[in-house]
């Protein structure tokens, strides 16, 4: 029996085939000035509040540390312990365990590994990087493009910081049609449009 093929560890074939896709997703969105990360964490909830869904994401570090690194940490360690599951079965048991029950037993070590490894990445990830904060907070709040050319129709990622001093990165299109924000460029933020903001030039530069 072959481990990384055999139909019993496919759940975690398909793990490790996700951390490819997502490591390329992102290595493409930084071609395009598209982070796939900056999406998720945008489209995820706030965890600032005392809900029991609060409670469990912010176990989970989530709003400390970005939503795709949480996610990569889950689906290496749910990967790594299900084809240790599994050897372990195959040499205990002589056969491995069902592809169902070995994904469901992975699930609390993923989840686990999330916890342990979530902490020290939010002790490296500075804190003044999270998102915790409402996304309409950020509106009316100074930038610069750190990324890319901001146009319509195509993002760019862009650095603010919010009224407690904590920096963001956003992406942003202009507000106007024909106005193109090269990398370095000082913005306004104006408004929020689906998952990204609008910007214009920023009225008083010397502000910033």
């Amino acid at each position: 029996m072959n481990l990384f093929t055999d139909p019993a560890t496919f759940p975690f074939g398909v793990a490790v085939a996700l951390i490819v896709a997502i490591a390329l997703l992102e290595g493409l969105g930084m071609l395009v000035a598209m982070s796939p990360s900056n999406l998720l964490d945008d489209w995820l909830p706030d965890t600032d509040g005392d809900g029991g869904l609060d409670r469990v994401l912010g176990w989970l570090h989530l709003g400390r540390v970005p939503a795709l690194v949480l996610l990569l940490i889950f689906l290496l360690g749910y990967a790594l312990f299900g084809y240790g599951l599994q050897k372990v079965s195959l040499v205990m048991l002589g056969q491995f365990l069902p592809a169902w029950l070995a994904g469901l037993l992975a699930l609390p070590p993923g989840l686990a590994t999330v916890r342990g490894l979530g902490a020290l990445v939010a002790h490296i990830v500075p804190r003044d990087e999270t998102s915790a904060v409402s996304e309409q907070s950020l509106v009316g709040r100074l930038g610069v493009i750190s990324g890319g050319a901001a146009r319509r129709g195509l993002a760019a990622q862009a650095r603010v910081r919010d009224t407690h001093g904590r920096l963001h990165y956003l992406m942003v299109e202009p507000d106007l049609d024909d106005e193109v924000f090269e990398e370095g460029a000082q913005i306004l933020i104006v408004r929020k449009s689906g998952a990204f903001y609008r910007c214009i030039a920023n009225p008083h530069p010397h502000l910033n």
